[in-house]
């Protein structure tokens, strides 16, 4: 048997190009707080992502967090219980309460045809998450939030690079947050971001004094924040990660195509959609598995791979709301589909460096669970 596949892997640069891109960090020894390879990362991002404004932070959570924080909310704040636990826990540590709206069986997402009955007196935001790389039905959460004056905050983790009608998918929305975890398609060892427009510059200075304690200057300090700042080893990761993200997100469409000739059209199978007006970035390669129609269940699909020394992930399992620290806060049958589909779902290993061997093989294993 050949060795194993793990359901991920880090995407690097070659040694020396990054022992390169940090050599002259032993002559300024400028290590953190917002130094040059800070600054030069936050300007080729915004290039390549297509937005006008990006601010660098420790990680993806805290893009979540400080943007919540900054908007100074109150009350109750829409999201999706399908995701990971950040989301869930950014909202609540934020002294805010989470309402969950279910998601559709398509692109997994939002319903966004549930969404405006759950507006309330108290809601002040409404926090979507784009899942798989999979795009939210943006269009029509912001007439809703227009129309109900409600911040977005989208949960862009996953899209990294994504497009929606020609424009990237940070741009949307009041914020977008992304997370440059090593596992993401583009990452800086650990790191996040926070896009915004013109518009809302003050809310991006007011996040930028949040990340840094709240300081104003040597003397003063107007708000209560964290140490959410990107340090210069990370951000030097992220400069030559930047220049072969192209590259990667091919070789990702590569190995997502080799799936589907293998898995699109397998009865009791779903994967994920072709999203009209997206160009994607090949995140992860969900399968949902029916149960009676395919003849085996998720859970002796994962146990059939691991025999075989092959890594997948129950993701997402379980529910945000099904976690034990919110039992009895919570109840994840108010979100039936999202609770339905957690028990489905199993993404399959996917990196840039996986070989088609290798997804032959995984293929193979999976549909030998059919009875």
């Amino acid at each position: 048997m050949s060795g194993k596949i793990n359901v991920t892997r880090s995407s690097m640069p070659a040694f020396e190009e990054y022992t390169e891109e940090i050599k002259d960090m032993w002559d300024s020894h400028w290590l953190t707080n917002m130094g040059v390879k800070h600054v030069q990362l936050q300007r080729e991002l915004e290039r390549y992502l297509d937005v006008e404004h990006i601010d660098l932070l420790t990680n993806g959570h805290m893009a979540l967090e400080l943007s919540l924080q900054a908007y100074h909310l109150k009350g109750e704040v829409i999201t999706t219980p399908f995701t990971f636990v950040s989301t869930t826990h950014a909202i609540v540590r934020s002294g805010l309460k989470p309402v969950f709206c279910d998601i559709n069986t398509v692109d997994f997402t939002m319903d966004t045809d549930l969404l405006e009955s759950l507006i309330t007196e108290d809601t002040c935001a409404i926090m979507p998450v784009h899942v798989y790389g999979n795009v939210c039905n943006i269009d029509e959460i912001e007439r809703i939030a227009k129309k109900h004056n409600l911040v977005v905050i989208y949960d862009a983790a996953h899209t990294f690079g994504v497009k929606y009608k020609g424009r990237g998918v940070g741009s949307y929305g009041d914020i977008s947050c992304f997370s440059f975890h090593a596992t993401k398609v583009f990452n800086t060892i650990e790191g996040g971001a926070v896009c915004f427009n013109d518009a809302h510059q003050e809310i991006g200075d007011r996040i930028a004094r949040l990340k840094d304690f709240g300081i104003v200057d040597a003397e003063e300090v107007d708000e209560i924040g964290p140490n959410a700042k990107m340090n210069e080893y990370c951000a030097a990761m992220g400069l030559c990660n930047l220049r072969h993200v192209d590259e990667e997100i091919a070789k990702r469409k590569a190995v997502n195509d080799r799936y589907r000739m293998h898995l699109e059209g397998v009865e009791g199978l779903t994967l994920n959609p072709v999203q009209k007006d997206v160009v994607p970035n090949y995140a992860y390669f969900p399968v949902f598995f029916d149960q009676e129609k395919f003849g085996a269940s998720r859970d002796e699909v994962f146990a059939a791979l691991a025999r075989q020394g092959i890594g997948a992930r129950k993701y997402f399992y379980p529910i945000t709301t099904a976690f034990k620290c919110y039992k009895d806060i919570f109840d994840p049958n108010d979100t039936p589909i999202a609770y339905k589909m957690s028990y489905q779902v199993l993404t399959l290993p996917m990196y840039a460096d996986l070989s088609m061997e290798d997804v032959d093989r995984i293929c193979e294993a999976v549909l030998s669970c059919r009875k």
